[in-house]
C-alpha cells in the first residue's frame, strides 16, 4: 500500500486550542491524521493522501501541469469507511497537510483583532489647554463603547471551523507621570460639574509638573482584557492589553498675601 511520507501528528488527547481539531461537514470531530486515507483537509473536509511514487507526467490526472505540484488520493466522508473523491492534482498542499491547518487558538486570535480593541478613551477634568492645581483631585475616566471598555464579541470562520471571542475589560491602569500608578477596576465616572472627588476614579498630584517636557505629565492609561473563546471542540482565555497617553498640566496655588 502506497503510504503518507508525512508523519502522523502528536497526541492530541489534551487539546487546549493550540492543536488542531478537525471537524466534519456534520460538526463531529475526526482524527486530523488516519494511517489510510492521509490528513484531513480543513477547506473541503476530505482526506488527503500524496500519492508515492507519483504517477507518470504523461497521465491526463495532471491536467498538462507536470511537473509543478503533485497528485494526491482524495477520500471523502462517511468514515472510517470512506467513500467518494479519487486522485486529484493540487500545486500546493490542501490545508491541514502535514498538521499545518489552522486552530482554534489561531482563529480566536483572528475574532480578537476584527474587534480592533483600543486603549481608554482619555478623559480628565483639565483639560489641555487648562492647568490643574496641586492637590486637587483629577478625574479619570474613559468613554465606554465595544472597542475602549466592552463588552464585545467576534466570530472567525473557515470552512469547517468557526471560533466565537467575547471581551470585556477588567481594569484601567493610568500612570500619572509623576512616578505614581492608580488601579481603578471600572471605566471612571464622567465629570459633574461643581463636584470635588469622583465616585470611582480620581487622582491627587503632589507637585507641579513644571519641568517636565512641556511642563506637563504624560498620563499613560492601560487597559486590561479579558477575552474567553470557544469553538471547533475547543475553549480558552487570553488576557491583552491596550495603551493611550494624553498630557496634563499642574501648577502650585499662588496666594497673594497685601502686605
Amino acid at each position: 500500500m502506497e503510504t503518507d511520507p508525512t508523519p502522523p501528528p502528536p497526541d492530541a488527547a489534551s487539546d487546549t486550542g493550540t492543536t488542531r481539531v478537525c471537524q466534519n461537514h456534520e460538526g463531529a470531530q475526526v482524527p486530523c491524521y488516519d494511517e489510510t486515507f492521509g490528513w484531513f483537509n480543513d477547506q473541503d473536509r476530505c482526506y488527503w493522501r500524496l500519492l508515492s511514487p507519483q504517477p507518470d507526467g504523461s497521465n491526463p490526472i495532471w491536467e498538462g501541469n507536470y511537473p509543478d505540484g503533485a497528485i494526491y488520493s482524495v477520500t471523502c466522508g462517511p468514515f472510517p469507511a470512506g467513500s467518494g473523491g479519487g486522485w486529484a492534482w493540487s500545486p500546493t498542499p490542501p490545508p491541514g497537510f502535514g498538521d499545518v491547518g489552522i486552530t482554534p487558538a489561531q482563529m480566536a486570535q483572528r475574532a480578537v483583532d476584527s474587534m480592533r480593541l483600543t486603549g481608554p478613551a482619555i478623559h480628565l477634568t483639565i483639560t489641555a489647554d487648562d492647568t490643574g492645581l496641586v492637590g486637587m483631585p483629577v478625574w479619570l475616566w474613559t468613554d465606554v463603547t465595544p472597542t475602549t471598555w466592552g463588552p464585545n464579541s467576534a466570530t472567525a470562520s473557515v470552512p469547517g471551523l468557526s471560533v466565537t471571542a467575547n471581551a470585556r475589560a477588567t481594569q484601567i491602569a493610568w500612570d500619572m507621570g509623576d512616578g505614581h500608578t492608580q488601579v481603578c477596576a471600572g471605566p471612571g465616572t464622567p465629570y459633574a460639574p461643581g463636584a470635588v472627588e469622583s465616585p470611582t476614579c480620581d487622582y491627587v498630584y503632589e507637585r507641579s509638573s513644571a519641568g517636565q517636557p512641556g511642563d506637563a505629565y504624560t498620563v499613560t492609561a492601560t487597559t486590561t482584557w479579558q477575552v474567553d473563546w470557544a469553538g471547533g471542540g475547543a475553549s480558552g482565555s487570553l488576557t491583552l492589553t491596550r495603551t493611550s497617553t494624553a498630557t496634563v498640566r499642574i501648577g502650585e496655588l499662588q496666594v497673594l498675601v497685601n502686605g
